[in-house]
């Protein structure tokens, strides 16, 4: 059995976006799973569009979701002189010919064609011709055959036969000599010995051209599924409009990449009722035979469920170097701070995303600018300046800044004053954090440190005073 070979072969005409990277992850699992190599190649032949920033987002994604590929990348614009090596090849062998027909013409062709309800398709009018104009401005067209049928047994969609007679003679090489992209994929795929093809299914119609030139080169064609499209909630291909679509903007707003491998796995493939997969149950379970036909509609809640998931329960090791970024764009530096680690154990669950949990941490580095006007209407009232200076009296004079210590302190001061713990607590809470939520007191203040928090109780306390001679 031949080893073997997948690959992902994006366009770098912008960001990675989400149905790309299903794509990568499938095509990624199933040649792990297999024990075979995963190649990425980088399809940069549209000259005008491709630029390196894209390249630079493509290669971004990939390394963010933790998509390594084995060889690659691999970039087309580097292989020109293998394309033009099998144009001549083509058409040395009959199998190619050079089209002089202007655009006048093919335009004029299509409209005949529309107006008498035919599917537009070259005419075949060079496609015999034995005196060429010399020195004219032309195209490479593939002579594809006249008659017969092209059989796909797609990975995916099953059997699916094209008729000959429906597909024209493609153009291979444009007027500048630069080769198209059906030219290409195939001499790529044939070169790297490409063994599945994992794609959109907006690739269908591309399939049978590509077979019919691997068959006119003596290759063998790679086997080919075609994945289901993704969908927006309003049934349309997804982009744009529909949000956020580009697997970096995913990392911007918060989430893990596996908690997004998760999710595009799931977007036209199961396994029995499971819903969360590790990275190692995906690779031994994913079968692309087992991918659905339909489309998949992508769901935004289902997605921000899933890495609600994964935040509160991965590693907080892990959780604590995703968070450093998400701090660091709130221009906080986490190791001017307490262990991230600690930080993290004491918010996990306590946030849907990062950035959240990047923002209701952010206490713990710097002070906040104004208290929240409920929670300070609500607990920092005058009946709470006694039990506040009590607990600031006895947490100076802690000699270990600690959870166990903190929570004992703060317990003697409510029991020395005959409160419930949550009356010394909670004005506690929001002299340090500034609103009426945060992780246990004990933690909080520990996170906090001890010097700032006695300087954020000395501000409530004046806060308190204030109000109270205000209100006289």
């Amino acid at each position: 059995m031949s080893t073997i070979r997948t690959r992902f072969a994006p366009s770098p005409t912008g960001y990675l976006h989400i149905g790309g990277a299903r794509t990568a992850l499938f095509s990624w699992l199933y040649a792990r799973r297999h024990g075979g190599s995963f190649v990425l190649r980088v399809e940069d032949t549209d000259l005008e569009r491709s630029t390196a920033e894209s390249v630079n987002a493509i290669l971004e994604g990939m390394t963010w979701l933790g998509l390594g590929y084995d060889e690659g990348p691999f970039y087309q614009t580097e292989r020109f002189d293998r394309y033009r090596e099998v144009i001549q090849q083509l058409i040395d062998q009959g199998k190619a010919y050079r089209c002089y027909c202007s655009r006048e013409r093919i335009d004029a062709l299509r409209e005949e064609q529309m107006a008498k309800k035919i599917k537009p398709r070259y005419d075949g009018h060079c496609r015999s011709r034995t005196e060429p104009p010399q020195d004219q401005p032309h195209v490479i067209r593939f002579k594809n055959p006249a008659e017969g049928h092209v059989v796909l047994d797609d990975l995916v969609q099953g059997r699916i036969t094209f008729s000959n007679e429906e597909l024209d003679d493609l153009i291979i090489a444009r007027s500048d000599g630069t080769p198209t992209y059906n030219l290409t994929v195939v001499v790529d795929d044939l070169d790297m010995n490409i063994t599945q093809v994992i794609r959109g299914a907006d690739h269908i119609n591309n399939t049978p051209r590509q077979m019919n030139i691997i068959e006119a080169l003596g290759g063998k064609a790679p086997r080919y599924g075609h994945v289901p499209l993704i969908l927006g909630s309003d049934g349309e291909k997804l982009s744009k409009r529909h949000g956020t679509v580009s697997v970096m903007q995913f990392r911007e707003d918060g989430l893990l990449p596996e908690a997004l491998l998760n999710y595009l796995v799931r977007l036209g493939w199961s396994h029995g009722d499971q819903e969360i997969f590790s990275i190692d149950e995906m690779t031994q379970l994913f079968d692309i035979s087992d991918v659905n036909k339909a489309n998949a509609a992508f769901d935004q809640d289902k997605l921000l469920w899933l890495n609600q998931h994964y935040v509160t329960n991965a590693e907080p090791t892990h959780i604590a170097h995703q968070l450093s970024w998400h701090l660091g764009n709130l221009d906080i530096d986490p190791s001017e701070g307490p262990e991230l680690v600690e930080v993290v154990k004491a918010q996990q669950g306590r946030a849907k995303t990062l950035v959240e949990m990047a923002e209701i941490s952010e206490f713990i580095y710097r002070d906040f600018d104004q208290f929240d006007e409920k929670a300070a209407k609500k607990n920092l009232r005058p009946a709470a300046l006694d039990p506040l200076c009590a607990v600031r009296e006895a947490l100076s004079a802690l000699p270990e800044w600690s959870p166990e210590a903190i929570h004992r302190c703060v317990d003697e001061v409510a029991a020395r004053l005959e409160v419930k713990m949550g009356k010394v607590a909670q004005p506690l809470r929001v002299a340090v954090v500034g609103r009426a939520a945060s992780p246990g007191i004990d933690v909080t203040l520990w996170l906090v440190g001890k010097e700032a928090t006695l300087q954020r109780i000395d501000r409530a306390l004046d806060f308190i005073r204030q109000r109270a001679e205000a209100t006289g």
